[in-house]
């Protein structure tokens, strides 16, 4: 069982910049995958970004493409996410997601942080 803790969430204006973190429980973190995901009020959840986990190009969603990154801290056990240039459209709430290697299917979430963005 892993459990995810993300923090960093917060109210800011379009433009500005936030930093997401993600606590991982596990000291193996090399051995799962790790994602990014939000949720949109009255939206189904949308896949931001993700890193498999032993490595390699990280995969991003389209609408944050150019705008994210995702990074890991194999030392720290901690997966972030910068987002620069926040639009309006991507409030919501953000979680952590993660799934050992080999599995298609996303196995541990976090409780999830808001974020908002006033124009």
């Amino acid at each position: 069982q892993v459990q995810l803790v993300e923090f960093g969430g917060g109210a800011v204006q379009a433009g500005d910049s936030l930093k997401l973190s993600c606590a991982a429980s596990t000291h193996s973190l090399s051995y799962f995958a790790m994602g990014w995901f939000r949720q949109a009020p009255g939206q189904e959840r949308e896949f931001l970004a993700a890193l498999r986990g032993r490595g390699g190009p990280a995969r991003y969603g389209d609408s944050v493409k150019g705008r994210f990154t995702i990074s890991r801290d194999y030392v720290k056990n901690m997966v972030s996410l910068q987002m620069h240039d926040l639009e309006f459209e991507d409030t919501g709430v953000y979680y952590c997601a993660a799934r050992r290697s080999g599995e298609s299917s996303w196995e541990y979430w976090g409780q999830g942080t808001q974020v908002t963005v006033s124009i």
